[in-house]
C-alpha cells in the first residue's frame, strides 16, 4: 500500500441513535483520526438500552445480504473491527466476513463484548461465550475488560486486588487462544494504593465496588505484545463511568492498528481520550445516560493524529 491510500475498516456493531455509543461513536472517532469508517448495523436502537425505553430492531437477517454486495464489489479493508454481537448466528456471520475480506494486511480487532462489572450481560449465554471465544481466535488485536477476560479464561472475578503476574497469565491464557496482541482494558485498583496489589482477596466487596465506580483510585490497562513481552499502563481514574467510553478506547485502539502506529501507543492515547472526555462532560454537566461529549474534544485528538500520520 502506498503512502496515499486512505485506510478503512469494517466497523461492525449495532446504530445507536441517542446517548453517544457503539457505530455513532466509531464512525466520527476513525474520521478523525483519518481512517474511512464503513459500518456493518448488527441492529438499529432509537437509543441505547439504559434509557427506560427504546425501540430494537434486530438486522441478523439482513447482514448476510449487505455482506455479499461488498464481496460482489470485491471491497477490500485494511481493519476489520468488532463490537456488540447480539447472538450464535451473528457471531458465526462475523466470522465468515472475517474469513470473506481478510487479507495478509488486514487487522482484525475483536472487542469481545459480554459483560461488566463480575457479570455476562443477559443475553450472553454460555454458548454464546464459548462461540466469542471462536471469534477472538482471529483477532490480531483483542480487547476485553477485566470481566470479558475471566469469562474466557474461566476465572473468577474480583473487582480488585488483582496482581501483574495474575493480570499477565490472563493475558498469555487469551494470546494462547489466537490473537497478536491482547489489551485487557480497565484494571481498577484502591484508590489509597500507589503498587499494586499482590493478590490480596476482598474483604469488603461492597465498599470496594463503591469505591471503584466512583472518582477515586486509579485504572490500568495491561498490553500483551506479540513477542510476548507486557505493558502496564496506569492512570487515574475522573468522573463518573459513562455509557460509550469502551467504545471511544476500541476505536482509537482499532483506528491505531490499522495506521501501523505502536499499538501501546495508540492504548494511551485512547486512555488519554477517554479521560478528556470524562472530564469535559462533567465539566458541563452532561447527564451520564447521553455518554461523553466527544465532539467538543475531538479537535485534540484530530491535531494528535496528524502529527502522527506526518
Amino acid at each position: 500500500m502506498g503512502n496515499m491510500h486512505q485506510r478503512k475498516i469494517a466497523m461492525i456493531n449495532d446504530i445507536s441513535g441517542y446517548g453517544r455509543c457503539s457505530l455513532t461513536v466509531a464512525i466520527p472517532i476513525l474520521s478523525a483520526m483519518g481512517i474511512q469508517c464503513c459500518p456493518v448495523p448488527t441492529s438499529i436502537l432509537s437509543n441505547h438500552t439504559g434509557f427506560p425505553v427504546w425501540f430494537f430492531d434486530d438486522y441478523t437477517d439482513k447482514m448476510e445480504a449487505y455482506l455479499e454486495k461488498w464481496k460482489e464489489l470485491n471491497l477490500r479493508f485494511d481493519g476489520i473491527a468488532t463490537g456488540f454481537l447480539g447472538s450464535e448466528r451473528q457471531i458465526q456471520i462475523v466470522m465468515d466476513a472475517i474469513n470473506d475480506f481478510k487479507t495478509p494486511d488486514t487487522q482484525v480487532i475483536v472487542d469481545p463484548i459480554m459483560g461488566d462489572h463480575g457479570k455476562a450481560y443477559a443475553t450472553y449465554t454460555p454458548q454464546m461465550c464459548r462461540e466469542m471465544g471462536r471469534l477472538v481466535s482471529l483477532a490480531d488485536v483483542v480487547t476485553p475488560n477485566v470481566t470479558e477476560g475471566c469469562i474466557l479464561t474461566g476465572r473468577e472475578y474480583k473487582s480488585w486486588g488483582w496482581s501483574r503476574r495474575e493480570l499477565e497469565e490472563m493475558a498469555r491464557e487469551i494470546q494462547a487462544m489466537g490473537p497478536g496482541y491482547v489489551v485487557i482494558t480497565g484494571v481498577g485498583s484502591r484508590p489509597k494504593a500507589e503498587g499494586w496489589s499482590e493478590g490480596e482477596e476482598n474483604r469488603n466487596s461492597k465498599k470496594q465496588e463503591t469505591e471503584e465506580r466512583g472518582s477515586r483510585g486509579s485504572l490500568t490497562n495491561v498490553i500483551l505484545k506479540p513477542d510476548g513481552t507486557i505493558d502496564f499502563q496506569r492512570s487515574r481514574k475522573v468522573g463518573r463511568e459513562r455509557p460509550g467510553t469502551g467504545d471511544v478506547f476500541s476505536s482509537i485502539v482499532a483506528g491505531a492498528a490499522v495506521q501501523g502506529w505502536d499499538l501501546p501507543y495508540g492504548v494511551k492515547l485512547a486512555a488519554w481520550f477517554v479521560k478528556l472526555c470524562i472530564e469535559k462532560s462533567d465539566a458541563l454537566e452532561i447527564p451520564v445516560s447521553n455518554g461523553v461529549c466527544f465532539e467538543v474534544v475531538l479537535p485534540e485528538l484530530i491535531r494528535r493524529c496528524n502529527r502522527l500520520n506526518l
